[in-house]
């Protein structure tokens, strides 16, 4: 194997964001991570029990690791808010927008304030995705708006508050899922919507924001009017290298949305996903959960990688530009002192004063609008 190649070898765990169970460094996970040497770790609810003991479980990760380490979590407020037991429920993506945009970027800041302190240096949000009526039994208050000037809107100043309390932003569920019916974590959603339509729409935030948003995490839809076939995008060349590399002309990390969901399973094993997801054009693979998942994907990479010249320039690719992310993003991947009970009180009192700011002001705007009925 050429020289650049055995280095690319070395570093193919750089295309693997892993999850696992547990609230505590354990042999096993040690060893996955110091064997796989992956680029991040995803902490969900079931890792977190309180401050000291996440910062403790985040700190122990890295050192498992020679790179710098994107420590991850999937934080929008609302129904999908991993630090309840913490410092309290954040108000919803919804909820905050329709509170007004002098909130919008305040939201950011307060999660990404508490991310921070709990050694969290990237988070998947905000939500791209536009509110339509065919998604609202899924999606529900985590879009906030049908109209991608308005989502805009929202997710710019969201992203300025996560960048102004040290943290990565990434824009989701790309191409869209506004018009899906089906939730991703069990079922393959189809959305029926051609391309054009698609362009003018749901490709919008992307479009406009293709120079603000780090990352981009792909979804598990499938487009078939587009692709023409059942394939969901975070499978797909059409989308991720033709549409978002190329036609939209996005150049920051490109994230597949979590590989153990039921809409990418029904499509392919695990380890055949992630090798697609990479040859389709896709940076980091995220497995969030089972360490056998994570074990086959990086064996199957492995495996391919080897026998695969045209795979080989593909990984080559991506080590290259995480690399560099890394190297940009540097001040950010430090991690910060850990948490002081006094530190978490105070985070825990903002929040709580923020979402009584924002329950007042949708009372306020909701008798406003009777009065004037």
């Amino acid at each position: 194997m050429p020289r650049a190649a055995t280095k690319a070898a070395e570093n193919l765990g750089q295309l693997l964001v892993v999850g696992f169970d547990g609230t505590e460094m354990s042999p096993r996970l040690f060893d996955l991570l110091t064997r796989v040497q992956p680029a991040g770790v995803i902490l969900f609810a079931r890792n977190i029990e309180s401050a000291q003991q996440t910062h403790k479980l985040l700190k122990d990760c890295r050192a498992c690791v020679r790179e710098p380490l994107f420590t991850c979590v999937d934080l929008e407020g609302g129904k999908v808010d991993r630090f309840r037991r913490i410092t309290g429920s954040a108000p919803s993506a919804a909820d905050v927008f329709a509170s007004g945009p002098k909130f919008f970027r305040k939201h950011g800041e307060i999660i990404g304030k508490t991310c921070h302190a709990l050694g969290f240096n990237v988070d998947f949000a905000p939500v791209l995705d536009l509110a339509f009526e065919a998604s609202r039994s899924v999606m529900s208050s985590r879009s906030v708006s049908k109209d991608p000037k308005q989502v805009i809107r929202y997710a710019r100043e969201f992203l300025a508050g996560l960048a102004a309390a040290r943290v990565i932003g990434s824009g989701k569920h790309f191409p869209g899922l506004g018009e899906g019916n089906l939730d991703s974590h069990q079922d393959l959603p189809v959305v029926q919507k051609t391309f054009k339509r698609l362009w003018d729409e749901d490709l919008v935030p992307y479009r406009v924001m293709k120079r603000e948003l780090p990352m981009v995490l792909i979804s598990h839809a499938n487009y078939p009017e587009v692709t023409k076939d059942k394939a969901p995008a975070s499978l797909s060349k059409r989308w991720i290298s033709d549409v978002l590399r190329k036609r939209i002309g996005y150049k920051g990390v490109i994230v597949s949305d979590d590989l153990e969901m039921g809409g990418v399973l029904k499509a392919a094993p695990i380890d055949e996903a992630a090798v697609e997801f990479v040859r389709a054009g896709g940076d980091l693979c995220l497995i969030c959960h089972q360490q056998e998942f994570v074990e086959q994907a990086f064996e199957t990479v492995q495996r391919t990688f080897e026998r695969d010249a045209a795979f080989r320039r593909r990984i080559g690719e991506s080590a290259k530009k995480i690399a560099a992310f890394k190297r940009k993003h540097a001040k950010l991947l430090r991690m910060p002192g850990p948490p002081s009970q006094e530190k978490i009180d105070r985070l825990s009192r903002q929040l709580w004063e923020f979402s009584e700011r924002v329950r007042l002001q949708q009372m306020a705007v909701a008798a406003r609008a009777g009065a004037g009925a």
